[in-house]
């Protein structure tokens, strides 16, 4: 499929088992793969080289900011109004078919989906629910003026730009409010992704969640609460340090 926008699929590490990647080759929709140039030689062993795109850095240390800013650049720079960007780690995509979250693998149907609604009400960033915060059947197809995760589509012209080693998305996504501008995320389709540290190796792992003690988990929570004392709050949840934003203070819908 020829994109509306172009897909960005940020990768490090996981050339072992690029997931998102599978998921847009099966479907048979372009994409480009960013990754640093140091593990070049083993990503060309699954994904051909015409969809690689090389960073011009390596191992900053800084998380995944550099390389989201990177193709924000390089889809404005191409004349594009949005762009899109997925972490490596989506497993699948589910849709709510008779009251069900049914697994589907034309996933085409839901960028089109999501692409058509954001662009026709003007909205900053978009993009999928995961299916863990989707329980019940959605009264409305998208939830709005809220925190959009891993799998989001951007509007080029904003003059925000990711720039937190934690909590990069949630950082930007209070730039955008906060500023009186929108975010939309699709309850209707939905994208799952395997949680970090959890079942996958790779990612940011060496780089920041190493040793991930109470500690680092707490100045983690509080990184976000010194940049957005008015919104997030360092609070104890699931028996650990975590951050918590009321985001109905900007619901408008």
């Amino acid at each position: 499929m020829e994109n509306s926008f172009p897909i960005y699929i940020i990768s490090k590490g996981r050339a072992y088992n690029p997931m998102t990647c599978k998921i847009f080759e099966n479907a048979n929709i372009n994409y480009s793969l960013v990754i640093e140039p140091q593990e070049l030689k083993k990503y060309q062993e699954k994904i051909p080289v015409e969809k690689i795109i090389t960073l011009p850095f390596e191992n900053l240390g800084l998380g995944s900011y550099p390389a989201r800013n990177f193709c924000w650049t390089d889809a404005k720079l191409k004349g594009y109004k949005y762009h899109w960007i997925f972490d490596d780690n989506f497993c699948m995509f589910k849709k709510w078919i008779n009251r069900k979250r049914i697994r589907i693998e034309n996933i085409t149907d839901a960028l089109v989906y999501v692409e058509k609604y954001i662009t026709k009400n003007n909205i900053d960033i978009g993009g999928f629910e995961r299916p863990e915060f989707s329980i019940l059947p959605p009264k409305k197809p998208f939830k709005h003026n809220c925190h959009v995760y891993s799998a989001m589509l951007i509007k080029n012209e904003l003059p925000y730009r990711w720039r937190l080693k934690y909590n990069e998305d949630i950082d930007l996504c209070l730039q955008v409010l906060h500023n009186k501008g929108s975010t939309a995320s699709c309850v209707y389709y939905m994208a799952k992704k395997i949680d970090t540290g959890q079942k996958m190796k790779g990612g940011n792992q060496d780089e920041l969640y190493k040793g991930n003690s109470p500690k680092k988990k707490l100045l983690k929570a509080k990184m976000l609460e010194a940049v957005w004392p008015q919104y997030a709050k360092t609070v104890i949840r699931f028996n650990r340090y975590h951050h918590y934003i009321n985001w109905n203070i900007f619901k408008t819908k």
